[in-house]
């Protein structure tokens, strides 16, 4: 077996694993009341904590539609083991790519100072295009016209 087929193999692991892990920690504690959101924000309302606040807000907004933190976890934990499976890989980065972009603009734009999960992260978003491009072939087709 090729060295670059071993790597992608790995690059498919933790990928695959990681969407998992985070799939499952969605459903992990339970989903707050509108009231304690409100109640955990009032303590992040200085000037000096806006980006906590920001962030707060965003997470606890998506668990507070009812359907998209649940969605999003699903979606994490069914593409991941997608990922994972030998044939079903390419379906499953295809479908990562949206939610791997979003967990990476999330740490840009709302946690820009903690250059450990924006690394790891960009390290995610990464993996899941390497894994895209690997399999251009499949995909190549539909955005480009083959003249006949």
């Amino acid at each position: 077996m090729k060295a670059i087929n071993i790597l992608f193999i790995i690059l498919r692991l933790f990928l695959g694993g990681m969407m998992i892990y985070g799939g499952f920690q969605k459903f992990q504690k339970p989903i707050p009341t509108p009231i304690e959101v409100v109640e955990k924000a009032e303590k992040f309302k200085d000037p000096g904590k806006e980006s906590t606040l920001q962030k707060i807000l965003y997470i606890s907004g998506s668990k507070q539609t009812g359907y998209f933190w649940q969605l999003l976890g699903i979606g994490e934990i069914l593409f991941g083991l997608l990922v994972l499976l030998q044939f079903t890989s390419f379906v499953g980065a295809i479908f990562l790519l949206p939610i791997t972009l979003n967990i990476f603009l999330f740490h840009v734009f709302l946690e820009a100072d903690e250059m450990p999960e924006l690394l790891q992260t960009g390290a995610l978003f990464f993996i899941n295009i390497a894994l895209v491009v690997k399999e251009r072939e499949k995909w190549q087709t539909l955005l480009w016209i083959k003249p006949i």
